[in-house]
């Protein structure tokens, strides 16, 4: 499920007027099958999602620890985040985009709706590690039909954020990610309607 950053790069985004000082740091297919109006579905699944928005043992242990570090140093203070340490990038939105859909924030997670258009959603967070883009577009699957992708953009605050970013990725791609893309794909699956005779 995981693709290439090309997978990202090489579509006609809009989330690239906007953030092209950011890294793209992961690209993933998402199990979410459905049509080509489906975008909206999908992103009220991420914002309203009853679901365990950490979806395993090991990724709760992974987040309590993140968490606790978090404490400790501080990352997480409300100084360090949108609006005081970066400017939100809603901020560098061109004129259609700021007047069009903002979209839902997240519930369960720190992230900040940017846009939404018909087939693309971006929201974002910021601590004192990084400044991050959730990024979810909505792809033809080459079979007719139609399914998500989610990507992962990160803008490093200096060196600590780099080391950041280096240190919690054997973690993210063993513990989190997995359990993530199973958690989304059963809750997709779970709310998908059963085709009537």
């Amino acid at each position: 499920m995981r693709l290439p950053k090309t997978a990202h790069t090489s579509r006609p985004w809009r989330i690239h007027e906007i953030a092209g000082d950011f890294q793209v740091e992961d690209v993933w297919a998402l199990p979410t099958p459905g049509g080509p109006d489906d975008l909206a579905r999908l992103v009220r699944q991420f914002a309203e999602g009853t679901g365990d928005p950490v979806p395993s043992p090991v990724a709760r242990v992974l987040f309590a620890v993140r968490h606790g570090l978090g404490r400790l140093f501080g990352w997480d203070r409300p100084d360090g985040g949108l609006g005081t340490r970066v400017p939100t990038l809603r901020d560098r939105l061109p004129a259609d985009l700021r007047e069009g859909e903002r979209g839902p924030d997240l519930r369960s997670a720190p992230f900040t709706s940017i846009f939404q258009t018909h087939d693309e959603w971006a929201t974002e967070s910021a601590n004192r590690t990084v400044h991050g883009v959730l990024h979810i577009g909505w792809v033809p699957d080459g079979n007719d039909g139609y399914h998500g992708r989610m990507t992962v953009l990160v803008k490093p605050n200096g060196r600590l954020g780099t080391l950041y970013m280096l240190g919690i990725k054997p973690f993210r791609y063993l513990g989190v990610y997995p359990a993530l893309l199973r958690s989304i794909g059963r809750e997709w699956r779970e709310n998908t309607p059963t085709a009537t005779p």
